[in-house]
Formats: structure tokens, C-alpha cells, sequence
């Protein structure tokens, strides 16, 4: 069966390219810079370079994997078509943990965000009451979710503009802030470049993908998507391009508007820069901004994790709730089972709120890394089938393979191997490692036999 059957394809190119950048400017970069640069200091800019160049090559093996085969099912397709049915069910439950995990990092974040302006107020309800929002949106309709999404990119998109004209603005003029000039000289002022010398530098690689994550929305938004071979490419090369000024010149703007230890964890490090320019509504308005930035990514969560459930539902992969549609063509199955771990990820956060954001982020990035080398992997294997004549290659291709994937595949490695050298909440995410890996082999031996029963009808 077709995983892009009963679904309406009414998604267009403005709400893709909306999509596919709204989903790739989250919380890791609205909040969890702010954390990084307290500990890392300016260096972290290298980080982000180098996630950066490994999220372009990502992203340049996705556009050629979905214009080989558009789908909804994306990668666990092509995990299943280029390395298995084990490869599918794997990084389909893997990339679920990514999104249910990044969604409990956002709702935290969210409930930070409103503390700003109604402390008192119990933060988990804050929480919850953002999870019921974008739940009611996601089940409403596509169509909706689109124009949401669409508004709320693009209110995240024009906030970073106004803060790198901002930021600019005031580097070049030597702005004082807070008694202090911007520019240059605040990269080695306060300590020096790598004021915590440059293994912390390493360990903040963790966060800096989880930033990162979601730019491979694109490819699940391909099966709603009119004419995908036209749009996509074109979706595809833009967030690439505006992750590099977004991401790179975001972070590298903040070290030179302000000392590295004017940031912090429990504030978005924007936040900081126009609270500090004192105009009172402008940290205001980007605080309103960064709250919609958190919806529109846990929002994106939901649609994501929605499509990848009912793809793997249709297989016998997952709870056959997942693959049920209702009247308005929505996968309500598989949203709902997201929903539920996010309740979770709330009582998580009343019990420990001040560690939850990065305990959830940390867990998440193990589910994105995974769906990353999945990507890349899987397009070694199609440039290995095209070469020996079994298909025809697309045009759009990933530049440098098979060399960049095998270097994008050990920087990858790399990431997982530092994180229990790192912070504890991310030795806790490491040690999860094992926990997941007999999690994910159990129920490939439930789901397997199934796989042999339809396999056997079929033939």
C-alpha cells in the first residue's frame, strides 16, 4: 500500500519553503544558544560552522533521495528500499523519539518564555496548555496546520532579520550596551576566544545539532506537496542557504553585540540583546516571537511524527491506531500517541524543571543523528545502484559522494561518542543508548514475523 494514500496534497510552495524553515529555527537556537554561549563562549561559532557543512550535506542527500522518490514516509522509505526493513523500523521509531522528545524540550521552553511575564504562574500549565493548542490544530486539518505553520515561520523568520540588521547595525556603528562598545573586540575581551579552552567547545556539538534538527521536514512534507520535482529542489537549496546566515550569523552577531557572559540558559540570548538596548517593548515583542517559535516547531512535531507513524502503521510497524485517518485526512492515530508521551515530558518537567530542557534535547539529538546518518547512508546505496545501471540517478545531487558522506557519517560519530564526556544530561542521554537499542530489537522481533506473513501472501 502506498504511504501517501488519503492524504489530501493541498500543501504549496510557500507553505514548503515555510515548512521547511520553520522547522529548522526551534528552541535550540532561541534557547539553547544562550546556555552554550555561557559555557562555550564566542568559539561556539565553530560549532555551528561545523554542524552547519554537515547539515548542508544532510539536506544535499535528502533533495536527491526525494527526487528519486517522493513520499511521506521519507527516510524510513528509503532506509527500507536502500538497507532493510530493520533500517526503516529502526530509524522510524528513531526519528519518533527525536520529535517526542524535541516537543517536551519546546513545551518546556515555552513555559521559560511565559515566566518572563507571569512568574508566579505554574509552568507546567503553561506547558499543557500549549500542548492542547497545537494538538487541536494538527487534528483540525492539513490545510490549517500549513497556514499556521506558514505565519508562524514567518513571524521567526523576519525576528532573526530584525535582529541581524540589529546586530550589524550596531557592530558597525560600535554601539555602547550596557556601557560596553559592540564589535570585534568582544571575541577576545573576555577571556579570549575559547575562554573555557576548546573541549568544551567539542562537547557543545550536542546542542548545536539538536538546533539544527528538523530542516528534514522538507522531505516528509514531499507527499503533500504539488508538483514535488519542481518545488522541492528549490526548498531544498533555501534552507540550506538561510541556515547559514540564520544559524552562523545569528550566533557570530551575538558574541560581537555583547560579552559571551551577558547569556544564559534561562532566557533567549535575542532576549538579552534587545532587553539590553533598553527599549522595554522590543525584548517584549521578541519574547512573544520566540514563544511562537516554540508552537510552530512543536506544532511541526506533531505533523511529522503524525506521517511517519501511519507510514510504519501501514507496514504492521506500528500500533494500527497510527494508520487511521480521519474525516479531514489526518493521521489522528499517530498524533495522538506523540501527545501522550508529551504529557509525559510535562509531568517530567513539574518533578525537575530545571534540567528538563536538556535532558529532553540531549535524548532528541540521539533520534536526529540517527535520521541523519540514515539520509546519508541511504544515498551512498542509491549512487551504488545508479552506478551499476539498476536506476537512474535524479540531477539534483548531493555534491562530493561518496566522500562528504563518509565524512558527514564520522562527524555524526563523533557527536554520540563525546556526549559522555560531556554535561549529565547528556551522560544520561548516552547511557539511554542501550535502552533504546533493546527497545528497537524487541519490537523488530514482534513486527517481524508479520513481515514474513505479508511478504508470503503477497507472493
Amino acid at each position: 500500500m502506498k504511504t501517501d494514500e488519503g492524504y489530501s496534497h493541498v500543501l504549496g510552495n510557500r507553505q514548503v519553503q515555510m515548512i521547511a524553515i520553520g522547522g529548522a529555527i526551534g528552541v535550540g537556537l532561541f534557547l539553547g544558544s544562550g546556555g552554550r554561549l555561557q559555557a562555550s563562549g564566542p568559539a561556539l561559532v565553530l560549532s555551528y560552522a561545523a554542524a552547519g557543512l554537515a547539515a548542508f550535506f544532510v539536506m544535499r542527500a535528502l533533495g536527491e533521495l526525494v527526487l528519486y522518490k517522493p513520499t511521506s514516509g521519507s527516510f524510513v522509505e528509503y532506509a527500507a528500499d536502500f538497507i532493510g526493513p530493520w533500517a526503516a523500523f529502526t530509524s522510524g521509531w528513531m526519528y519518533w523519539v527525536n520529535w517526542a522528545f524535541t516537543g517536551i524540550a519546546e513545551l518546556t521552553a515555552i513555559s521559560i518564555y511565559v515566566s518572563l511575564w507571569a512568574p508566579q504562574f505554574p509552568r507546567w500549565v503553561t506547558a499543557l496548555i500549549a500542548l492542547v493548542f497545537v494538538l487541536s490544530v494538527n487534528l483540525l486539518s492539513v490545510r490549517l496546520f500549513g497556514e499556521l505553520e506558514f505565519w508562524f515561520a514567518m513571524l521567526k523568520v523576519l525576528a532573526i532579520c530584525a535582529f541581524l540588521v540589529t546586530g550589524l547595525t550596531l557592530v558597525l556603528l560600535s554601539a555602547k550596551i550596557d556601557g560596553a562598545p559592540a564589535g570585534v573586540a568582544n571575541l577576545t575581551a573576555h577571556g579570549g576566544f575559547f575562554p573555557n579552552g576548546f573541549p568544551v567547545v567539542l562537547m557543545s556539538l550536542q546542542s548545536v545539532i539538536f538546533a539544527y534538527a528538523s530542516i528534514e521536514l522538507v522531505g516528509i512534507a514531499a507527499g503533500e506537496t504539488k508538483n514535488p520535482r519542481k518545488v522541492l529542489p528549490r526548498a531544498i537549496n533555501g534552507v540550506v542557504w538561510r541556515i547559514a546566515i540564520f544559524y552562523v550569523g545569528s550566533i557570530l552577531l551575538l558574541t560581537l553585540v555583547l560579552p559571551w557572559t551577558a547569556y544564559g540558559p534561562d532566557q533567549s540570548p535575542f532576549v538579552t540583546v534587545f532587553a539590553a538596548l533598553g527599549i522595554p517593548w522590543a525584548a517584549d515583542a521578541m519574547n512573544l516571537i520566540v514563544i511562537t517559535a516554540a508552537m510552530s516547531s512543536c506544532n511541526s512535531g506533531l505533523y511529522s511524527t503524525g506521517r511517519i507513524l501511519r507510514a510504519m502503521a501501514l507496514k504492521g510497524e506500528a500500533p494500527a491506531i497510527a494508520g487511521r485517518l480521519n474525516s479531514r485526512h489526518v493521521p489522528y492515530g499517530g498524533i495522538l500517541i506523540t501527545a501522550s508521551v508529551l504529557i509525559a515530558g510535562v509531568i517530567l518537567y513539574y518533578y525537575v524543571p530545571e534540567r528538563a530542557f536538556n535532558i529532553a534535547t540531549a535524548i532528541a539529538s540521539l533520534g536526529v543523528i540517527t535520521t541523519w546518518g540514515t539520509l546519508v547512508f541511504c544515498q551512498i546505496r542509491l549512487r551504488r545502484a545508479a552506478n551499476l545501471g539498476l536506476l537512474e540517478r535524479p540531477s539534483f545531487r548531493m555534491p562530493g559522494s561518496p566522500y562528504t558522506n563518509w565524512l558527514t557519517l564520522g562527524f555524526l560519530a563523533l557527536v554520540v561518542l563525546l556526549m559522555p564526556f560531556a554535561d549529565p544530561d547528556q551522560r544520561i542521554a548516552f547511557f539511554c543508548i542501550p535502552l533504546l537499542v533493546v527497545a528497537i530489537a524487541v519490537g523488530w522481533r514482534l513486527v517481524d514475523p508479520v513481515h514474513h506473513h505479508r511478504v508470503h501472501l503477497d507472493q
